[in-house]
């Protein structure tokens, strides 16, 4: 047990609680420690924390336009990496129709998230149907290839060397954001059972297996994926973000870290959905500014109105790394106290880790260089 240098001390003009009841004319911006969960700080100051004029340094928050990659591999493992770490490898990968081989990932479990598209999915233990806003996991050695309806979007986040769990939910209980029993499996049914022949010419299937980022291919006269049965307790799981309940109070913004999805060694996977906005007329309506001193902070965007950025699309991705303070855009602190809607709109996949993020070997023109400048006055931002 971490035993931190912990007072409790109000010092000047400041809230007694978090994220409510600001002082008139003031912005709050949080500290912490482990994330959101270890010992914290609030400061009220008299100008947003983000008010930069200028940034010089590798530490800029980054934005990445993923709809501007235009070339769809067959194979995930050729899929874009966007940003990666020993521990994690995020890539997006633009697919389409059926994959000509399958794929085993012997690096870490494997995490689908279906940004656009429909279809299948078979692997080891059957055939699970694929649509938009399904986070898919796959643990590591398992085989399986997607057959899409057309042309299809994922975002792909590996746990390397590691496994994925679900969080503990703590007070709220094992059922709180979704029940276990909400998770689907693969079935070993007609459709699967139809599509055990071999894959490739001359009656042969390749089976592409990645290892150490490097792959192998193993040939066999026949398809692999010929299983009858199976039993135990690890297996595939699916889960639609429509099917989240996601925590809330009507008198507290939450942080971040309630709502997360999946837990692996050294990050966690968040995911943001529509849900009713604050009522207590004190509260914070619009994400609190704070350090992400521990962590990398990254969003990918799947839909709808993305209320504390500005000029974000789906498919976009923002970056910021560890070290810096951030928070809503100048447009969004228009509504941090009175909120233009009822309830949220948006549907967001984050990826906290605490290790530095490194960014992938991009094309040009996917990275939005203007990023920095979006949190600056209109008249710096354009000098």
């Amino acid at each position: 047990m971490k035993n931190y240098v912990r007072l409790s001390k109000v010092e000047g003009n400041a809230s007694r609680q978090a994220h409510t009841d600001l002082p008139e004319g003031t912005y709050e911006r949080e500290m912490s420690k482990e994330g959101f969960f270890g010992p914290s700080a609030h400061l009220y100051h008299s100008r947003p924390p983000t008010g930069w004029v200028d940034w010089e340094g590798p530490l800029r928050p980054r934005a990445f336009d993923l709809n501007k990659l235009n070339y769809r591999p067959n194979s995930p493992f050729e899929a874009a990496a966007v940003l990666h770490n020993n521990n994690v490898k995020l890539r997006f990968w633009r697919a389409s129709g059926a994959m000509e081989r399958l794929a085993r990932n012997g690096d870490g479990d494997e995490l689908l998230f279906v940004h656009d598209g429909s279809g299948q999915l078979f692997c080891d233990f059957g055939r699970l149907d694929l649509r938009a806003g399904d986070y898919v996991m796959l643990p590591r050695g398992t085989m399986w290839r997607t057959e899409f309806d057309g042309d299809a979007d994922l975002l792909l986040i590996e746990a390397t060397n590691g496994s994925y769990q679900l969080p503990d939910k703590g007070l709220v209980g094992n059922h709180a954001i979704f029940d276990p029993a909400m998770l689907d499996t693969p079935v070993m049914d007609d459709a699967f059972r139809a599509q055990q022949t071999p894959m490739g010419r001359e009656d042969t299937t390749r089976v592409d297996i990645k290892r150490r980022d490097t792959i192998s291919t193993v040939t066999y006269p026949y398809n692999p994926l010929d299983a009858v049965g199976w039993k135990g307790d690890l297996m595939p799981v699916k889960i639609n973000v429509e099917d989240f309940r996601p925590l809330m109070s009507h008198r507290y913004h939450l942080p971040p870290s309630a709502h997360t999805t999946f837990v692996a060694p050294r990050f966690v996977v968040c995911t943001f959905c529509p849900r009713p906005m604050e009522m207590d007329p004190g509260a914070l309506k619009v994400p609190f500014f704070h350090n992400n001193d521990d962590y990398d902070e990254v969003l990918f965007y799947h839909r709808g109105d993305f209320f504390s950025r500005d000029n974000i699309d789906r498919g976009m991705i923002t970056f910021h790394p560890c070290g810096f303070t951030h928070g809503p855009h100048p447009k969004a602190l228009q509504g941090m106290l009175i909120p233009k809607k009822t309830e949220t709109d948006e549907y967001a996949v984050m990826l906290d880790t605490r290790d530095a993020l490194e960014v992938g070997a991009l094309p040009e023109g996917i990275e939005n260089h203007g990023y920095v400048n979006s949190w600056m006055p209109k008249k710096a931002a354009a000098e």
